[in-house]
């Protein structure tokens, strides 16, 4: 008999602790052995329960779940899914928590929040079955969302064709991609590069109301430019571009430039912003000019893409298994035998620099 998850529900909302229970008791491989209305009350039950995974409101009274997921990942590191408002608030402090070491987090509307809750049902599972098995670390500092449906690939967006971009030229362009994990593993990267870094090109599994916030964050503690590209935006050294969380980006060629094109086709792999969608259009268009980078991430988007990369010409890297929160997507790529080389998430931004000055 597998054993199962167990999880622990802390909201001080009686309806989402009742909503959450619901879909998560629905999964085979999940037990909620208990729920908590704040900290307080979680920190005792955390004790006497041993949870597996816990999922922490963001906003609550007597403690806010920031300060207490400091707190918790210093003392007791464990994998913890934070539930936020889809506000710009919200947005904020999310970020944070994953900064301090949240695995992952499920965005609920400020309205109408158990016909959201339960229209992700399917997400919310996957999210708390990944945190179980991903990887955690001790806070020492002080004290994705779409309906699953038919899975697409990228041709929904963009048809797969035979290209002939075998020129190499001065000029590269960096694509990566990531998920679970990846806004912390995007954030070190870039950090570690200079101000006159090649162009870099981004899709991160987010929603819209977090990836201008996202965005926002990460350019202030970086020496190049982190932005939301326009449609039609030339790509230039020393700028990093990050799809926004509703629309997937593509890179092509107009002239001698490289430029960002968004587009508003459906979900792909269940994802918009899509990583397949991305690497397939810097397939056909950038081809060895090209290096593709797997970041962290639940899932395969990307996979079938970054194999097309290099059947053209690019070479790819990945984030190896022991720096990865969860393994998914660059495990999926090496298995299917598109990665040239995997590194440790501290050496990625070395990797980018001595490649593209090759």
């Amino acid at each position: 008999m597998v054993e199962k998850i167990k999880v622990l529900i802390v909201d001080d909302s009686a309806v989402v602790r009742q909503v959450l229970t619901s879909i998560l008791e629905s999964a085979k491989n999940i037990e909620v052995v208990g729920a908590a209305r704040d900290p307080i009350d979680a920190r005792e039950k955390i004790k006497q329960l041993n949870p597996d995974v816990l999922t922490l409101d963001v906003e609550m009274p007597k403690m806010d779940g920031v300060t207490f997921l400091k707190n918790l990942m210093r003392l007791r590191p464990m994998p913890v899914v934070m539930i936020s408002t889809l506000t710009e608030a919200g947005a904020d402090i999310t970020l944070e928590a994953l900064e301090v070491g949240a695995v992952d987090f499920i965005s609920k509307p400020k309205m109408g929040v158990q016909e959201a809750l339960e229209e992700y049902s399917a997400e919310i599972i996957e999210k708390v079955s990944i945190a179980a098995k991903a990887k955690v670390r001790e806070y020492k500092g002080t004290t994705e969302v779409l309906k699953p449906g038919k899975k697409l690939d990228a041709d929904a967006v963009l048809e797969k064709k035979t290209v002939n971009t075998r020129f190499k030229t001065t000029d590269k362009i960096v694509a990566i991609g990531a998920s679970t994990g990846g806004t912390e593993a995007i954030k070190e990267v870039l950090e570690s590069l200079p101000a006159n870094a090649p162009g870099i090109v981004i899709s991160q599994h987010i929603p819209i109301a977090f990836s201008k916030a996202f965005t926002e964050r990460v350019n202030k503690t970086c020496q190049v430019t982190v932005c939301e590209p326009k449609d039609k935006q030339k790509i230039i050294r020393g700028h990093a571009y990050i799809a926004p969380g509703d629309k997937h980006l593509l890179i092509e060629r107009s002239g001698a430039d490289y430029i960002c094109r968004l587009n508003d086709g459906p979900p792909v792999n269940r994802h918009k912003p899509s990583v397949d969608v991305m690497f397939r259009s810097v397939a056909q268009n950038v081809g060895p000019n090209a290096m593709g980078v797997m970041l962290t991430g639940m899932g395969a988007d990307g996979a079938q893409g970054m194999l097309e990369m290099k059947e053209n010409g690019s070479y790819n890297i990945s984030q190896d298994e022991d720096s990865c929160v969860v393994w998914g997507m660059p495990g999926a790529a090496v298995k299917l035998g598109a990665v040239d080389k995997e590194y440790t998430l501290s050496q990625i931004g070395k990797a980018i620099l001595k490649y593209c000055s090759e």
